[in-house]
């Protein structure tokens, strides 16, 4: 048995100053030992964007690949976060030496520093650099499936009046780790090669296992849980069968799997308007900060606007504002007196707040959807599904770019594929209708599960549970749904 934590203090026992740290700094949430291990894990997840720029100029000037190939291994580096469900299960039901989280915690964070000390090293063919840079990602993964569901254990019993306040802290401190390591990204490829950056990076996947010291974890017996996992399939079966779950997950794979020219963009600003590393750097500590933004702008003012409204008008904004970067790809910028960097500052951060705030409810409703128990592999398999859509929007974009003829030397074609890929993102918009018209904050009460049972889906989106499940709503229009055990 894991050791108990102290109790915590009343409200009237904190000081002033704690209850504002509480309020301010942890968004409502008590601090904890716990806590403050899963944000950590956040934090790293940020941080390791310091090698970010760094991967992207080794393929690019140390390897020689072109635009296409760039985004084609790029979008392979996704694979691991598709099957996150499988993280989720043998994190669920394969404990290690009696733990279910922690142990994979550590694996995780030894998995990356390996992955990072290779590509620092002996990594010079193509191939090598998938691999490492897949290995890296598992590591990333498999740490994020932990912290996911650790999460949504505690969100499960947040109060009304901070619903979504957790998953606001956990980005938030995510894209703090971010900020902290953004400038120096490119900042260390001004004065030292890829290979240094991947080294001194190769460092932060320790802190990880080091977190994983700080859970509160109770021994369980060791070995594969059949049982477990065959209550798991029962459990999925039938939370997706639920049109509550499969329609905005199959809206949300549609909406984010439409091709991007992210590549093709990175050679552009590199080979053809000069953007130096330091430089781009700066790009990453203003989008960062445009994420922070966006977060606090949705934890303040998004929390009640229904999830139909913030998807349709994030869809449109986005186009439109997607459409503005042609001027820079044309150097139409310049005729209006807007020199490159400014423009491409300025693009950054707007597209960043609007992505933000349009993403938050993506995963306040993912979490809402999990039930005990089998938290870790839903959730994961919901947000499996955003990284696999974000994999084939990387593939799709990879073949376009080769398609169109754009290479690290010619980029002709280059506003007819940015044109292609902004408006494509409209095309799933007609679907949004289907969603839930719900928003964050609202979350029925739900009664105790009985002896035997536990609830299967909270209730947070009252208006289309009937439909769902008419036998078994209450005349007040609460839920009792229960699961044979």
């Amino acid at each position: 048995m894991s050791p108990s934590p102290p109790p915590a203090l009343s409200v009237a026992a904190r000081s002033p100053r704690q209850q504002w740290i509480q309020e301010h700094l942890f968004f409502g949430n008590e601090p904890s030992l716990e806590l403050m291990a899963i944000l950590l894990v956040y934090f790293v997840q940020g941080i390791l964007g310091l090698s970010r720029l760094a991967v992207s100029f080794f393929l690019k000037d140390d390897l020689g690949l072109s635009p296409a190939e760039t985004a084609g291994l790029m979008g392979l580096a996704m694979v691991p976060w598709t099957i996150k469900p499988l993280f989720g299960f043998m994190s669920d039901g394969l404990p290690i030496l009696g733990y279910r989280r922690r142990p994979y915690l550590i694996l995780s964070g030894l998995l990356g520093m390996g992955a990072l000390v290779a590509l620092g090293t002996v990594v010079d063919r193509p191939w090598m650099a998938g691999l490492a840079i897949m290995l890296s990602s598992l590591s990333l993964a498999v740490s994020d499936v932990i912290a996911d569901s650790l999460v949504v254990e505690r969100a499960r019993n947040e109060s009304i009046s901070t619903m979504g306040s957790l998953q606001s802290l956990c980005w938030s401190t995510a894209a703090l780790g971010g900020l902290l390591t953004a400038y120096f990204s490119g900042y260390l490829l001004q004065v030292a090669t890829p290979q240094i950056v991947f080294l001194i990076t190769a460092a932060f996947p320790l802190l990880v296992a080091v977190a994983a010291g700080l859970i509160g974890e109770e021994r369980v017996r060791s070995g594969l849980s059949w049982g477990v996992v065959g209550e798991q399939v029962k459990l999925l079966r039938q939370a997706l069968g639920q049109r509550a779950i499969w329609f905005p997950t199959l809206f949300l794979f549609l909406w984010q799997s439409t091709p991007n020219s992210q590549s093709a963009f990175f050679y552009f600003t590199t080979n053809d308007l000069g953007f130096q590393p330091e430089f781009l750097g700066r790009v990453q500590l203003v989008t960062k900060l445009g994420a922070l933004v966006g977060i606090w702008l949705f934890n303040r003012y998004f929390k009640a606007v229904p999830f139909r409204r913030i998807f349709t008008w994030a869809a449109i904004a986005s186009t439109l504002l997607g459409l503005t970067t042609l001027l820079l790809v044309t150097h139409a910028n310049r005729s209006l007196g807007i020199s490159d960097q400014w423009f491409s500052l300025g693009d950054s951060v707007i597209l960043t707040v609007a992505g933000e705030i349009a993403y938050m409810p993506v995963l306040v409703l993912a979490a809402r959807l999990c039930p005990p128990g089998v938290e870790a592999t839903l959730f994961a398999l919901l947000m499996s599904v955003c990284n696999l859509s974000y994999l084939v929007s990387t593939e799709l974009g990879a073949l376009l770019t080769h398609w169109l003829g754009v290479t690290e030397t010619d980029f002709t074609n280059l506003w007819l594929l940015t044109l292609i890929t902004t408006l494509s993102t409209l095309l799933p918009l007609p679907l949004v209708q289907g969603l839930p018209n719900t928003n964050a904050q609202d979350h029925g009460p739900r009664l105790p599960p009985e002896a035997g049972a536990e609830p299967l889906i909270p209730e947070i989106m009252p208006e289309i549970m009937p439909e769902i499940m008419p036998e078994i709503m209450t005349e007040d229009g609460t839920a009792e749904v229960a699961v044979e055990r």
